[in-house]
């Protein structure tokens, strides 16, 4: 018998309410979501100055500049940022200091801008400009105990310019600027007696000059010049309270300096007598007085005692990789310093007075991570222990870029800022879970099993407390399989791959960003001419079917061996799993352009071409194997290269063997075709292409008429920005009328220009993105003082017969005909242009596995945040008045500029929101998309001096119920409705049998 209508209806309620409640919850991420299913870590780079704070009471700080424009307070116990600064690019910090304990000075801009910040919580109090000429390198001095004014002065030295500053208020007291041409100050040098301070410069390379200044007034009291027989190349130090060391133009001698009051005398000293097997560049390493000084070449360094100006005597040397501290003061007449070394498997960290070099105060021997390095920088401090003594700490710069902290014996804490300066990310696929390995954790007891369940169910109908929700949140951190070292059947769990400026390959786990292994590369490291050698790239090698799991899947580094375009390529292939060096290869040819193809060998080896700098093409891997494939591809393989320097662009076709060579696996390009633009008009900004990943669904667009336009999807597609040579600087360099942007869209394979747009008084910087048909660029609009963002789209006209379905049944025409480059495509291109509130750092677009995804742009914002605009808002398409087939289509009614949906404190829409919610990536460089197995979802991935990971659904998860969905809730409906349909039978039963007795 058939259930009445009645429990039909019931049973779709039900499940509409269960949809529903489904719907509701991916339709928006909620504050308390934050950070399940995305991740975010802060870091500060490689540390190139530290200053200590060590005060008494109070938290001990230590206060660091680094490499990427950074200014940081750590905290000395555990290393956690208290504050940070990360400066603009284009205001480079120079140095860093303390004054009166409480302000940190930062000196920045070549000497011209002047700083103070709070200590304790890095507010700035002032900011000073300087009026300073070119300088080599300006210097910071603060004056720890001064006399000449209630606080102490800060003295800034740059070019021929010298400055005292009340570090108080940031006013300047005086400033004075040398008439001598070419002098470039080096030194100060407070007088202890009186109130004269003596400034120490060089005049072109050979004058020494010095100079007798009042300290309250800055007014000269004497100048006395010296010349010297040969060049100096401008380092100096102050080997004590009046002797100058300098290095001569060769470094191969030293000049002794004495200044006395009224003359200056030198003597020479030749570097080879004292220091035997001399390689590598010879420095001065800027770090100590009280007559001792510290000489390095290469990885040896040398301790000098200095005897006046009569000479040096060598005291120690290291010959291991080792690493010298500045000079601490202890007592008024002595001063520590630390030298540490590498010494097998162990660091040593040393301790010595200047006072008895010989002595030693510590010895300690130290255990790390063989996968840091050389040490690079040493910071040493000290400490009163409980017995009155003093002890010793330090910090310490590794050559990965990392920072330690080591203190008796042990590395207290390690900061892993190697990751600050990411050059290129990839990523590699989990191991699939073995048998009898359980997916998901298993509850304690069904207690705990309930009882979050009812949380759960809590939170959902919104009836949980704050307590309740943070146990929610942590609960489900904890039960999460994100962290699984494992795949998972969406695609979520992988292992991001990211190569950093140091040569150290990281792999993190998309769960929580842990680091699962670390390789510092030994092969770039291993540079015989001392550079420091550069990565450029990592690319996929070798990925197994995954029906062949013996062999773990390996990832390919490719770098050169200094920091040249012309040095010696270096290939590396590491596995991806365990980050192990399975091999390495040194090239002798270097590395200019890196093409990663899109087939692979018999071993499933991803085919790689290598250019060099005289435009040959190197294919690896060098197999027999590699070979065939790649003869089959080549006649359909073409290259092209865009130089900026003389504003030409260049497409290459492969010839099948150098000239003069006799390597097999070397190929000659030849020039095809070129493009020059003319050089006082235009000057290329910026050139972008399709990734060769990506993946199209659909090669046609259905319009609202019901009429069909095919994409032009060739890879062969390149989008080339230009600017006017006035329009090249910084915005507002040019007036409207002198300022202009070309856009072009280039075939690559003929140099076919396919389209090209002149926007007028626009200007850079230019920023775009390439997919699909599609190109997205963001520039300055002069005239209108606003940012815009324009859109192109280019289908092909030539396949417009396909549309009539009468010729393809009459066959009269052939849909598998081949499409080629030569022929000369008929394109339709579509552009708009829209007003954009902010100004770019990046773009990308978003990617999943198949395709059908609706695109979204990544836009990375001046404000160092992601945001995911849909594609739609910028379709050239948008008219005014959309008709209702445009409607339903989808097209969004034309306005002048895009709408932005700021963030709101309990809920960021998906649709268009910032995926970094309240969050900053700080000096964000790069966005990556990846695709996962579930369709509605891509991994978004952003770098710069931080990190952040999220998951985004473009079109929300229209494949799959979220994390979020509450399956109690589910179980209770139903159980409710299976209760319904059996009383309601039971009910009806019985009514059926009453009716039957009538």
């Amino acid at each position: 018998m058939a259930p009445p209508r009645h429990l039909l209806l019931l049973l779709l309620l039900g499940f509409l309410a269960a949809a529903s409640l489904a719907f509701t919850l991916t339709a928006a991420v909620y504050e308390d979501q934050v950070g399940l299913a995305d991740w975010h870590q802060k870091y500060i780079g490689k540390v190139k100055q530290a200053v200590y704070h060590s005060q008494k009471s109070g938290r001990r700080r230590v206060v660091v500049l680094t490499e990427e424009n950074v200014i940081a307070s750590l905290d000395l116990r555990s290393g956690d940022i208290f504050w940070r600064h990360v400066i603009e690019k284009n205001d480079p910090v120079d140095e860093l200091s303390l004054s009166l304990g409480k302000y940190v000075v930062t000196l920045s801009s070549g000497g011209s801008i002047l700083r103070a910040w709070n200590l304790p919580d890095g507010q700035m109090i002032w900011e000073t400009n300087l009026q300073v000429s070119k300088s080599s390198k300006p210097l910071l001095h603060v004056l720890s105990n001064n006399k000449v004014a209630k606080d102490n002065l800060v003295f800034v030295l740059a070019g021929r310019w010298i400055y005292a500053v009340s570090s108080i208020d940031g006013v300047i007291s005086w400033g004075k600027e040398f008439s001598l041409d070419g002098l470039d100050l080096k030194q100060i040098i407070k007088s202890p007696e009186n109130d004269i301070v003596y400034a120490v410069g060089l005049a072109g390379s050979s004058k020494l000059n010095l100079y007798q200044l009042n300290a309250k007034t800055g007014e000269t009291v004497k100048h006395i010049q010296e010349s010297f027989p040969i060049a100096l190349c401008g380092e100096t130090i102050l080997g004590s309270h009046n002797v100058l060391v300098a290095l001569d133009e060769t470094r191969s001698d030293l000049f002794l300096i004495e200044l006395k009051g009224e003359s200056i005398s030198y003597n020479k000293v030749h570097i080879s007598d004292l220091v035997q097997d001399l390689s590598g560049t010879v420095k001065l390493l800027p770090l100590m007085s009280n007559g001792v000084i510290a000489l390095q070449a290469s990885s040896t360094v040398s301790l000098l005692k200095l005897k006046g100006i009569d000479g040096l005597e060598v005291i120690q040397s290291f010959e291991q990789p080792a690493a010298v501290s500045d000079a601490l003061t202890i007592t008024e007449k002595d001063e520590a310093f630390a030298v540490v070394q590498h010494t097998g498997s162990e660091i040593e960290f040393v301790v010595k007075f200047t006072s008895d070099v010989t002595g030693e105060v510590i010895r300690e021997k130290i255990n790390i991570d063989q996968h840091r390095g050389n040490i690079q920088k040493v910071f040493l401090n000290n400490y009163i222990r409980t017995d009155k003594s003093h002890g010793f700490r330090a910090l310490v710069v590794m050559e990965d870029h990392s920072l330690l902290l080591v203190q008796q014996g042990e590395v207290v804490w390690s900061r892993e800022d190697g990751l600050a300066s990411i050059v290129d990310v990839t990523t590699s696929e989990l191991p699939i879970e073995k048998d009898g390995v359980s997916v998901a954790n298993v509850e304690h007891n069904l207690f705990e099993w309930l009882k979050g369940h009812m949380l759960k169910l809590k939170g959902t109908l919104m009836l949980a407390n704050a307590d309740e929700l943070a146990a929610i949140q942590a609960m489900r951190l904890k039960s999460s399989e994100k962290n699984k070292m494992t795949r998972d059947h969406n695609g979520f769990r992988k292992l991001l791959i990211v190569l950093t400026k140091a040569g150290k390959v990281i792999a993190l786990h998309t769960g929580d960003g842990r680091i699962i292994w670390s390789n510092l590369l030994q092969s770039l490291r291993s540079s015989k001419s001392g550079e420091m050698p550069s990565a450029l790239r990592i690319c996929q090698w070798q990925v197994p079917h995954h029906r062949v799991m013996h062999e773990n899947p390996s990832i390919l580094i490719i770098g050169r061996s200094g920091a040249d375009s012309a040095a010696p390529g270096v290939l590396s292939v590491l596995d991806s799993y365990s980050g192990e060096e399975l091999n390495s290869l040194k090239l002798d040819h270097s590395v200019v352009q890196i093409i990663p193809l899109t087939v692979k060998d018999s071993s499933e080896h991803r085919l790689q071409l290598i250019v060099d700098s005289h435009s040959r093409a190197h294919l690896y891997p060098r197999s027999p194997d590699a070979m065939n494939v790649f003869l089959h591809e080549m006649p359909n393989t073409y290259l092209y290269t865009v130089d900026i320097e003389t504003n030409v662009i260049r497409g290459h076709s492969l010839q099948k063997s150098c000239d003069n060579s006799a390597d097999e696996y070397c190929f000659s390009t030849k020039e095809l075709w070129s493009i020059v633009f003319p050089s006082d008009t235009e000057r290329i900004a910026i050139s972008e292409t399709r990734k060769m990943n990506e993946v199209v669904h659909a090669q046609a667009k259905i319009i609202a008429d019901q009429d069909v336009m095919y994409k032009y999807l060739s890879k062969n597609l390149v989008f080339v920005a230009t600017v006017s040579p006035k329009a090249s600087g910084e915005i507002g360099s040019a007036a409207p009328e002198e300022a202009w942007l070309v856009a072009y869209l280039i075939d690559a394979v003929t140099g076919r220009i396919l389209h090209r747009v002149t926007h007028h008084g626009a200007q850079g910087p230019v920023h775009a993105v390439v997919s699909e048909n599609w190109v997205v660029y963001h520039y300055f609009n002069l005239r209108a003082h606003r940012f815009e963002m324009a859109v192109i789209e280019i289908y092909d006209q030539s396949r417009a017969d396909n549309k009539d379905v009468m010729k393809l049944i009459l066959g009269k025409h052939n849909l598998s005909a081949p499409i080629t480059s030569y022929s000369r495509p008929e394109v339709m291109v579509k552009s708009q242009s829209y007003f954009f509130t902010f100004s770019v750092k990046a773009i990308a677009a978003t990617q999943t596995a198949k395709g059908i995804t609706s695109k979204q742009l990544l836009i990375g914002t001046i404000g160092d945040q992601v945001l995911a605009l849909d594609k739609r808002f910028v379709d050239p398409r948008r008219s005014v008045n959309p008709t209702q087939q445009e409607k339903e289509e989808g097209i969004i009614p034309l306005t002048d500029a895009l709408p932005i949906i700021p963030t709101t404190h309990f809920t960021i829409f998906l649709s268009q929101s910032y995926l970094t919610h309240s969050l900053q990536v700080e000096a964000l460089r790069g966005i990556v998309s990846i695709p996962s197995k579930l369709e509605s979802t891509t991994l978004v991935f952003t770098y710069g001096v931080d990190l952040f990971y999220t998951q985004l659904a473009p079109s929300r998860t229209y494949d799959s119920l979220t994390d979020e969905f509450s399956y109690a809730l589910l179980l209770i409906t139903i159980a409710a409705l299976v209760a319904a349909i059996v009383v309601t039978w039971i009910w009806s039963e019985k009514k059926e049998l009453r009716d039957k007795w009538r």
